[in-house]
Protein backbone atom coordinates (compact mmCIF):
# COMPACT_ATOMS: atom_id res chain seq x y z
CA UNK A 1 0.00 0.00 0.00
CA UNK A 2 2.83 2.40 0.88
CA UNK A 3 4.50 1.64 -2.42
CA UNK A 4 1.28 2.50 -4.25
CA UNK A 5 1.06 5.87 -2.47
CA UNK A 6 4.70 6.67 -3.26
CA UNK A 7 4.19 5.73 -6.91
CA UNK A 8 1.08 7.92 -7.09
CA UNK A 9 2.97 10.88 -5.65
CA UNK A 10 5.83 10.37 -8.11
CA UNK A 11 3.35 10.16 -11.00
CA UNK A 12 1.69 13.41 -9.91
CA UNK A 13 5.04 15.17 -9.61
CA UNK A 14 6.15 14.01 -13.06
CA UNK A 15 2.82 14.91 -14.70
CA UNK A 16 2.65 18.42 -13.20
CA UNK A 17 3.38 21.21 -15.65
CA UNK A 18 6.66 23.03 -15.15
CA UNK A 19 6.50 26.22 -13.13
CA UNK A 20 5.98 29.35 -15.24
CA UNK A 21 9.07 31.29 -16.17
CA UNK A 22 8.97 35.03 -16.54
CA UNK A 23 11.52 36.49 -18.87
CA UNK A 24 11.73 39.05 -21.59
CA UNK A 25 13.42 36.81 -24.15
CA UNK A 26 10.39 36.89 -26.43
CA UNK A 27 9.24 40.45 -25.77
CA UNK A 28 8.90 42.64 -28.84
CA UNK A 29 9.71 46.34 -28.89
CA UNK A 30 6.49 48.18 -29.70
CA UNK A 31 7.77 51.72 -29.28
CA UNK A 32 11.22 53.27 -29.36
CA UNK A 33 12.18 56.95 -29.34
CA UNK A 34 15.63 58.47 -28.84
CA UNK A 35 16.56 62.12 -29.07
CA UNK A 36 20.12 62.88 -27.98
CA UNK A 37 22.33 65.43 -29.69
CA UNK A 38 25.26 64.80 -27.34
CA UNK A 39 25.16 68.31 -25.87
CA UNK A 40 23.57 67.45 -22.53
CA UNK A 41 19.81 67.36 -23.07
CA UNK A 42 18.23 64.08 -24.10
CA UNK A 43 15.00 62.10 -24.14
CA UNK A 44 14.23 58.46 -24.78
CA UNK A 45 11.30 56.09 -24.42
CA UNK A 46 10.47 52.50 -25.17
CA UNK A 47 7.64 50.04 -24.65
CA UNK A 48 7.63 46.25 -24.99
CA UNK A 49 4.95 43.66 -25.63
CA UNK A 50 5.44 42.20 -22.12
CA UNK A 51 4.28 45.46 -20.51
CA UNK A 52 7.73 46.82 -19.70
CA UNK A 53 8.06 50.54 -20.48
CA UNK A 54 10.43 53.39 -19.71
CA UNK A 55 10.69 57.10 -20.44
CA UNK A 56 13.47 59.42 -19.34
CA UNK A 57 14.64 62.91 -20.08
CA UNK A 58 17.72 64.73 -18.94
CA UNK A 59 18.56 68.42 -18.87
CA UNK A 60 22.02 69.95 -18.57
CA UNK A 61 22.14 72.44 -15.73
CA UNK A 62 24.77 75.07 -14.94
CA UNK A 63 26.68 74.45 -18.18
CA UNK A 64 30.35 75.38 -17.94
CA UNK A 65 30.28 75.94 -14.19
CA UNK A 66 31.88 73.90 -11.45
CA UNK A 67 28.45 72.63 -10.35
CA UNK A 68 27.44 71.53 -13.88
CA UNK A 69 25.27 68.44 -13.92
CA UNK A 70 22.35 66.68 -15.55
CA UNK A 71 18.92 66.66 -13.93
CA UNK A 72 16.91 63.59 -14.87
CA UNK A 73 13.25 62.71 -14.57
CA UNK A 74 11.59 59.56 -15.72
CA UNK A 75 9.21 56.69 -15.26
CA UNK A 76 9.53 52.95 -15.73
CA UNK A 77 7.13 50.08 -15.21
CA UNK A 78 6.90 46.34 -15.50
CA UNK A 79 4.41 43.58 -14.80
CA UNK A 80 5.45 41.13 -12.11
CA UNK A 81 4.82 37.38 -12.40
CA UNK A 82 1.72 37.76 -10.21
CA UNK A 83 0.18 40.23 -12.70
CA UNK A 84 0.77 43.33 -10.58
CA UNK A 85 2.13 46.35 -12.47
CA UNK A 86 4.86 48.26 -10.67
CA UNK A 87 5.64 51.81 -11.69
CA UNK A 88 8.53 53.96 -10.50
CA UNK A 89 8.41 57.72 -11.11
CA UNK A 90 11.67 59.42 -10.28
CA UNK A 91 13.87 62.48 -10.42
CA UNK A 92 17.62 62.63 -9.98
CA UNK A 93 19.50 65.90 -9.62
CA UNK A 94 21.83 67.72 -7.24
CA UNK A 95 19.49 66.71 -4.40
CA UNK A 96 19.82 62.97 -5.15
CA UNK A 97 17.60 60.22 -6.49
CA UNK A 98 13.93 60.51 -5.47
CA UNK A 99 11.69 57.61 -6.53
CA UNK A 100 7.98 57.15 -5.96
CA UNK A 101 6.76 53.59 -6.35
CA UNK A 102 3.21 52.67 -7.32
CA UNK A 103 1.73 49.18 -7.22
CA UNK A 104 -1.38 48.45 -9.23
CA UNK A 105 -3.43 45.26 -9.32
CA UNK A 106 -3.94 43.59 -12.71
CA UNK A 107 -6.23 45.28 -15.22
CA UNK A 108 -5.51 49.00 -15.27
CA UNK A 109 -2.88 51.68 -15.73
CA UNK A 110 -1.71 53.92 -12.88
CA UNK A 111 -2.83 57.54 -13.21
CA UNK A 112 0.76 58.86 -13.24
CA UNK A 113 1.67 56.61 -16.17
CA UNK A 114 -1.40 57.68 -18.14
CA UNK A 115 -0.64 61.35 -17.45
CA UNK A 116 2.99 60.88 -18.50
CA UNK A 117 2.07 59.18 -21.76
CA UNK A 118 -0.50 61.86 -22.59
CA UNK A 119 2.05 64.60 -22.16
Amino acid sequence: MKLLIVLCLVAIAVAAPPPPTYNNYNAEILRYENDNNGLGNYRYAFGQSDGTAQEQQGELRNAGREDEGIAVKGIFSWIAPNGVRYTVIYTADEEGYKPEIEEEPPGGAPPALVASLLG
